[in-house]
């Protein structure tokens, strides 16, 4: 049961790829607003990506209606055009029988999605919108930032 309206905007960032990255996300609530980010020593754009809408997601305290922008076709498509059920049915292949990359991450996006309803949406990058905008300066300024962490599940292949 849904208690609450969120919206989450979420961007990645990669210096170089793989590279240093960072993730920018911003959240939305009524009147309140939290912006998270967090930059990797190395890792890809892609799990910055994904990395940047799980942890907006894992943000929420109980079950909520989220309305999700990412600039990711690679997230938002695979979470609303059955990518990642047929990668599951498919014991992580892809369509090409090729493992699927990020596994590590997909499983916890499954996890950090819960019991929220979930609406993803694309949003073209760098076309001016706000709240994208943001994302992408505080991705940016994670990845060129002091405290960058190891990214765990980035072999680095």
């Amino acid at each position: 049961m849904s208690n609450g309206q969120v919206t989450i905007y979420s961007d990645g960032a990669c210096l170089g790829n793989p590279g240093r990255g960072g993730y920018g996300t911003v959240m939305l609530f009524g009147d309140h607003r939290k912006e998270l980010q967090q930059g990797y020593r190395s890792t890809t754009n892609n799990r910055m990506e994904l990395l940047g809408a799980i942890v907006g997601l894992e943000a929420l305290s109980r079950a909520c209606t989220v309305d999700l922008y990412s600039d990711s076709t690679y997230v938002v498509n695979a979470m609303s055009k059955g990518w990642l059920q047929g990668w599951q049915k498919r014991g992580w292949k892809t369509s090409s029988k090729q493992p699927v990359k990020n596994q590590d991450l997909w499983l916890r996006m499954i996890a950090a999605v819960g019991d929220h309803e979930v609406r993803w949406h694309w949003v073209k990058g760098h076309s001016g919108d706000p709240e994208n905008e943001r994302c992408d300066a505080l991705a940016v300024a994670a990845a060129n930032g002091a405290e960058l962490l190891e990214d765990e599940g980035f072999s680095g292949a």
